[in-house]
């Protein structure tokens, strides 16, 4: 199964636009299309980002989301640190990427980060749910 990291921007992108192809990208790794990998810093911060008030989501859309990803996500600890994000609050997302072995990183914001990373591409969503479907058989 492929490994996904997503980053927070899909997550709350998902949340603010349900049919957006980064609502898509988070329904296929929550249905288990694709397999979500958090480590604890990610999640952290997809829970710190989602429950701002900026973002106007329920509490019980917020809940569940973040049940979702702790019941569906593959979670795995990162051992190296990594410092190669221009914003080096991302780096968290490239340590887990590497310590899931992660095909791909999905962001909205790919200036952020390196075209790749270990074995690891840098993608947006778009892209994936393009090149996920493009593999599908007829």
């Amino acid at each position: 199964m492929i490994r996904v990291v997503l980053d927070t921007n899909i997550i709350v992108s998902a949340l603010l636009q349900p049919l957006g192809p980064p609502a898509q990208t988070l329904m296929l790794a929550l249905s288990g299309s694709i397999q979500l990998c958090v480590s604890g810093g990610v999640y952290a911060e997809y829970e710190e980002v989602i429950k701002r008030p900026r973002f106007q989501r329920s509490d019980d859309i917020i809940a569940g989301t973040l049940q979702a990803i702790r019941d569906k996500g593959l979670w795995v600890r990162p051992t190296e640190r990594v410092t190669a994000c221009s914003d080096p609050d991302d780096d968290i997302f490239l340590e887990c990427a590497q310590a899931a072995k992660a095909e791909y990183l999905v962001t909205g914001n790919l200036k952020h980060f390196p075209v790749s990373w270990a074995a690891t591409r840098i993608v947006t969503p778009r892209w994936l749910l393009d090149n996920l479907s493009a593999e599908k058989p007829e």
